[in-house]
């Protein structure tokens, strides 16, 4: 028996009709091609891992959005791939396995137990691409350059950067010995813009009042290129690696400048998106029409270590569907010329279409007894039969 309403689907899953999967695949092949032009080859994910490798480096946002399964055959845990990039880390570590630089890039559909707030789905497309044994700056600034290229040619315009690195927060946290207790529940309350609770938990502290200053001023470093210059007279105390930490992004931000004069860059170094993954510089970007970013990454060296392979990594992604649907606007379908043939058992005819098919045009054989003749398909010429041959006439040369 039919179930009531069978053809609803679950709450954040959605499929993709004719007009929206041709925008998307051929949005698609764009990007794709475009990633290989800079050298970046394509790889395909498993969409089912086992847990421990989906989870890699990921922390606890991850895990909890991951959908969990008992393997039948091994009796181990497997999991619905929630991101792809820990899958690609293992493929750099333990399938390619070069010494040099690799260039990897992937899309596929991904799966989350809980939609995003905003987007409301919890199926994404996602699309990326990842650097793999560079550990200069220089390979920060590709991915994000390549990064940008591809948001130009979604058509997106008003694109803004967003740059921070986790590194600061890292290097303030070994400075002040925060236990990793501590270190979690001050991120937390970094993460929410909280200040009073802020406030609250450094007085408790019991690290140096230098120290103390700094944390409570992180929040406040946000902004242009500025804060760079405030933020190296409030970190005047940190260690080398903070000093180290900000000079990097001044040098990321301006080699960015160089390639995109007019592009907007912001920094804000208490960003911490991507604290238990990323390692060092992360970046956003961002469009006024959205409330959230459109692409991220940054730089997560070592993921690979559990696959028996330590390699610096940087690189980015995005969800394909969301670049799709706010390039609508710049998106122009192309005029898909469709050819209707008329049911006929004719060996000429059949050759013919064949004939058509193989230059690449679309042809659509009438079926016996079927509704619809060539307009309500959709078609924009016809064949016809003239004298003993089969020849194309435009369908408004037969108004």
């Amino acid at each position: 028996m039919q179930q009531k309403d069978s053809w609803l689907l679950p709450e954040g899953i959605d499929e993709i009709l004719p007009e929206e999967a041709n925008r998307l695949e051929s949005l698609r092949r764009k990007i794709l091609d475009s990633f290989a032009c800079w050298g970046y080859e394509l790889v395909i994910p498993p969409f089912i891992d086992y847990l421990d490798s989906l989870l890699t480096g990921s922390g606890h946002d991850l895990e909890l959005q991951t959908f969990k399964l008992t393997d039948q055959i091994s009796g181990k845990m497997l999991g619905v791939r929630a991101d792809m990039t820990p899958q690609v880390a293992r493929i750099d570590a333990h399938n390619i396995n070069a010494e040099w630089p690799t260039r990897l890039c992937y899309v596929g559909t991904i799966l989350h137990t809980k939609g995003d707030p905003l987007e409301k789905t919890r199926s994404p497309m996602q699309i990326g691409a990842e650097l793999y044994g560079h550990a200069g700056k220089d390979s920060d600034v590709e991915v994000i350059r390549l990064m940008l290229e591809m948001l130009a040619m979604t058509g997106l315009l008003n694109v803004h950067l967003d740059l921070g690195h986790v590194g600061i927060y890292r290097a303030l946290s070994k400075q002040a010995a925060l236990t990793k207790n501590q270190e979690v529940e001050l991120f937390d309350v970094l993460q929410r813009k909280a200040r009073p609770e802020l406030q609250e938990l450094i007085a408790g502290l019991a690290i140096d009042e230098q120290l103390k200053a700094m944390f409570l001023k992180l929040p406040e470093l946000n902004g242009g290129k500025e804060v760079l210059t405030k933020a190296r007279a409030v970190l005047l105390t940190a260690n080398g690696e903070v000093k180290r930490a900000l000079a990097d992004l001044e040098a990321i931000a301006d080699q960015l400048t160089q390639h995109f004069p007019s592009l907007p860059i912001s920094f804000d170094l208490a960003e911490l998106r991507g604290y238990h993954y990323h390692t060092g510089v992360i970046f956003a970007a961002f469009v006024p029409s959205v409330g959230r970013e459109i692409a991220r990454g940054g730089r997560y060296d070592n993921i690979g270590a559990i696959f028996g392979r330590e390699r610096p990594a940087t690189g980015f992604s995005a969800d394909l569907k969301v670049l799709s649907a706010l390039g609508k606007t710049s998106y122009q379908k192309e005029a898909l010329a469709l050819i209707f043939a008329p049911y006929q058992d004719d060996a000429a005819l059949y050759e013919k279409i064949r004939d058509l098919r193989a230059e690449g045009l679309a042809v659509v054989q009438q079926l016996p007894g079927q509704t619809g003749a060539a307009r309500e398909l959709g078609c924009t010429s016809i064949l016809e039969q003239d004298h003993q041959n089969w020849v194309v006439r435009p369908l408004a040369s037969m108004e």
